[in-house]
């Protein structure tokens, strides 16, 4: 049985709720087959890259396309993060550069915090919210089987 995602009545699946006419829940709220529903699980892959890796490796989160997508969305979104790190540790040597980069530096990790918080909440909600370019990686391998 699903629920209403609008006043949280007990309804069939697929069908319109009797009490408020809201729409049958999305398929981001199934559950996978693990004991996790398909929202928590792709949640839970931007925990760290661990999970993402688990997911994609698990048999019953494997085959389904919503987890696919958050677990590739994260661990190419870890990679970009962590080039992007290297790449600001090396330009805080270079005298006039550095300093900037230093007074960036706080900016630039609260905006990445900031993302994150934003995917994890996204992926709770049983959306597929898509990063700029990450984001169409991450489709394009999910669709792949």
């Amino acid at each position: 049985m699903a629920f209403c995602p609008t006043c949280g009545t007990q309804i069939a699946e697929g069908a319109a709720c009797p009490k408020c006419a809201g729409a049958a829940p999305s398929g981001g709220a199934t559950t996978a087959g693990g004991g996790l529903t398909d929202n928590m699980a792709g949640a839970l892959a931007y925990v760290t890259i661990i999970p993402a890796i688990v997911f994609l490796v698990l048999e019953p989160y494997s085959k389904k396309r919503f987890i696919r997508f958050h677990s590739f969305q994260c661990i190419f979104f870890a990679v970009a993060w962590t080039v992007l790190w290297i790449a600001l540790r090396i330009i805080v040597q270079i005298p006039i550069l550095g300093w900037a980069t230093v007074l960036l530096w706080p900016l630039v990790s609260l905006a990445g915090l900031i993302i994150w918080v934003i995917l994890v909440l996204k992926a709770y909600q049983g959306q597929t919210f898509k990063l700029p370019v990450i984001g169409d990686m991450a489709e394009k391998q999910a669709n792949t089987v």
